[in-house]
């Protein structure tokens, strides 16, 4: 896609990240944010409830199956498809005419999108394609060869970020694993010992991935900021069922995805720097984007823009940012308060019914311990989870944890009851005398 770039370098030469708004805003005004709805506007009968019938019909694969996977893969909205399409009209009909009139800044206006949700103020939120690449950026930050070389984290974080940062001893980074009590949380206490004058990151997932444990984010960035460290929260299984404020939290930095709780699909990562911090940083792990004048493709050490473009890399992953929209618009309009709300009923109603079979849980009981999903720990979980999949059940299985069940806003009490009910007849059917005591789910 480089040579996309090239291609408008006369046309481009003079273009700038500061550029004027308003003329960008009047070339991109059809395409966001207003799309005609396709049904009556939700009825919300009380401002904690969320008219889950009229959202179900946003998201085709709800009339197709029991999807409870949104925490592994959000369900596409309808209007996805409408703003693809959009996307290919605009390759077919502009061409390469289409970076000077709304692609270059997609990613700035995608993460305006997501900031709300994040709890973080406008123009701070670059997109990537993964959370690997923004930790690369984060990491790129600092230096190893000094005292202050330590990354600290526990062994209960996503496998991505331990590759990713053990990569950076050849650069004399020292790696700190903070043991944990068990699979389901974090040695609080203990993580916090860990960091010191010598530590310089501490990547941190806000929830767990195997567990979906919330995290106390807040206590590990105030010991960090007492002795000079930063934090880098991991928010992908949070973003868009656990409310945030990181800005009020003061977190140096965070990382996620749009393809859970977000329902944007895959390809559209962010990175969130404070601002007042990214002023100061000068990554290393860059590319043309992060020039303050891209277009002039100057050699040599880069001129960095300002924030976020700074922490940018190469050319912006325009389909994939068109597709994230769609999510982010709708988890916005319902709010983040309110899908909270209904997550804790949902996986309450889950718990409660697990807990009833006599099955094992591997995941918080009390709520506000608790993020979005539920595991369920059963004999033989994989095989499980194979014949729920195949019985239209759409759930997954993690080794060393169990079935992991999520329902989002737009699922339903008589789903979670079904895949109950399904999930003890399999387990009852493949041992029965083991399994005969088992009660069943309503």
């Amino acid at each position: 896609m480089r040579g996309a770039g090239r291609g408008v370098r006369g046309a481009g030469r003079g273009m700038r990240h500061a550029k004027s708004r308003a003329i960008w805003a009047a070339i991109l005004a059809p395409w966001i944010p207003h799309p005609a709805p396709r049904t009556p506007a939700p009825r919300t009968p009380h401002p904690d409830m969320i008219d889950v019938l009229y959202w179900r019909r946003e998201f085709p694969i709800l009339d197709t199956c029991t999807y409870l996977v949104s925490h592994s893969l959000g369900a596409m909205p309808r209007r996805t498809a409408d703003y693809l399409r959009d996307y290919a009209d605009t390759w077919s009909t502009r061409g390469v005419r289409a970076w000077h009139e709304g692609w270059w800044e997609i990613g700035r206006e995608t993460g305006n999108l997501l900031a709300p949700i994040l709890g973080v103020k406008p123009n701070t939120i670059s997109m990537h394609q993964n959370v690997t690449v923004a930790q690369a950026i984060i990491a790129s930050c600092f230096r190893y060869d000094a005292p202050r070389r330590k990354i600290v984290m526990t062994d209960l974080e996503f496998p991505s970020n331990h590759y990713l940062f053990e990569g950076f001893r050849r650069y004399g980074a020292e790696i700190v694993y903070v043991p944990s009590p068990d699979a389901v949380r974090i040695d609080l206490e203990r993580l916090i010992d860990a960091i010191d004058e010598r530590t310089v990151l501490v990547p941190l997932s806000l929830v767990l991935f195997k567990s979906a444990f919330i995290t106390d984010v807040r206590a590990v960035i105030e010991k960090a900021h007492r002795v000079g460290a930063h934090v880098s929260v991991d928010a992908y299984q949070a973003a868009g069922t656990v409310p945030m404020a990181l800005d009020s939290c003061n977190a140096d930095f965070a990382v996620g995805g749009s393809v859970k709780w977000l329902c944007g699909g895959p390809g559209a990562g962010y990175l969130y720097v404070r601002p007042d911090l990214a002023a100061t940083l000068q990554p290393g792990f860059i590319g043309w984007a992060a020039h303050e004048a891209p277009f002039a493709f100057a050699t040599g050490p880069a001129r960095l823009a300002g924030n976020p473009e700074r922490f940018q890399s190469g050319t912006p992953n325009v389909p994939a940012l068109y597709a994230a929209r769609a999510g982010y618009e709708i988890v916005g309009q319902i709010g983040v308060e309110a899908i909270r709300r209904r997550s804790v009923a949902l996986t309450r109603r889950l718990i409660e019914t697990a807990q009833a079979a006599g099955f094992r849980l591997n995941t918080p009981l009390a709520d506000h311990e608790r993020g979005g999903s539920v595991i369920v720990d059963v004999p033989d979980g994989e095989a499980v989870a194979d014949e729920l999949l195949r019985r239209n059940v759409i759930i997954d299985y993690r080794p060393g944890a169990g079935i992991r069940m999520a329902p989002h806003f737009y699922n339903t009490e008589d789903e979670i009851d079904h895949a109950m009910r399904v999930l003890v007849d399999i387990v009852q059917s493949r041992n029965p005398k083991k399994n005969e005591a088992v009660e069943r789910a309503p």
